[in-house]
């Protein structure tokens, strides 16, 4: 047990190694999106995703979490809107799009987290950032662009977009706040933290539920469809999260948004290999610009 304490503590302070695990975890959730399409309706699979996520955190954290919650106090209001922006709204928009674009355009779409990261950093926290920070945000929006035009810029004049890939933006948007909002939280343990946020998270995809069930739009998951929200349910929700807040804890946000665009990289591969999707040129020409933009905002940083 000693040897894994302390095997625990060194990746602990290896923010890459955290970081990583965690753009790995959802990459895969890429293909979870959209191999869920048909097997079960968008909002039961994110009620019942929190609904198991918070149940473990209960189960495996309880004495924690009831040491903690009491210490929440007025921080919950901030905490229910996190968990409203982070992970209810965020991941209703990015299954719904699933069902309008491919696993290849939703990964590199992802990649346009850390562009709103440091924009919203800039306009409402005062950053500052350096030109070539600047410029890798220039060439990595240019990127998210060609895959939200499907590789025709001209589309901007015209306001034709995926509407899929519409959503993904603005669910990229929600996170991106989310994430600065990380910064000041209560002082409370990350499980805590996590499973304050996905009991909102829960009861807030409440409503989204009883909408899509009243609409006749809602089913139930198939057998695939209980496998796929198990990896869901471990991984992205429960895992992935866990791994973020603690990246973002040992580099802050701004530069644990930069890793983020290595999504996009495990989402598109994971899409071709997995879902046996076809990388177009505007998509591999998308990921080129989205990584040289994260090289340019990362250089002597």
């Amino acid at each position: 047990m000693e040897v894994v304490r302390r095997l625990w503590g060194w990746v602990n302070r290896q923010a890459w190694l955290v970081l990583g695990a965690t753009t790995l975890i959802w990459g895969g959730n890429v293909v979870a999106g959209r191999a869920a399409v048909g097997e079960m309706s968008p909002f039961v699979l994110v009620i019942l995703r929190w609904f198991f996520a918070f149940a473990m955190i209960a189960l495996f954290a309880r004495a924690e979490v009831r040491r903690d919650f009491p210490r929440i106090g007025r921080g919950w209001r901030k905490l229910a809107l996190m968990g409203a922006l982070g992970f209810t709204t965020y991941n209703a928009l990015f299954y719904v799009a699933a069902a309008h674009t491919s696993g290849v355009s939703l990964a590199i779409l992802q990649g346009s987290t850390p562009i709103f990261v440091m924009l919203f950093a800039a306009l409402f926290l005062a950053a500052r950032f350096r030109a070539t920070q600047w410029a890798g945000l220039a060439v990595a929006t240019l990127g998210v662009l060609m895959v939200a035009t499907q590789g025709d810029l001209a589309h901007l004049t015209a306001l034709r977009f995926n509407r899929g890939d519409v959503y993904t933006l603005i669910a990229c948007a929600l996170f991106a706040v989310y994430s600065l909002g990380l910064r000041e939280r209560p002082a409370i343990s990350p499980l805590s933290l996590f499973a304050a946020m996905s009991l909102s998270a829960f009861a807030l995809s409440v409503p989204l539920a009883a909408w899509e069930i009243a609409s006749g739009q809602a089913f139930w998951p198939s057998a695939k469809g209980w496998a796929i929200l198990a990896y869901v349910a471990v991984g992205p929700s429960f895992l992935g999260q866990l791994l973020w807040m603690r990246g973002i804890a040992l580099i802050g946000p701004a530069r644990a948004g930069l890793f983020y665009n290595l999504t996009p990289v495990f989402g598109a591969l994971l899409s071709v290999l997995i879902l046996r999707e076809a990388l177009g040129w505007h998509q591999a020409a998308a990921l080129a610009l989205v990584l040289t933009g994260i090289a340019l905002s990362e250089r002597k940083a």
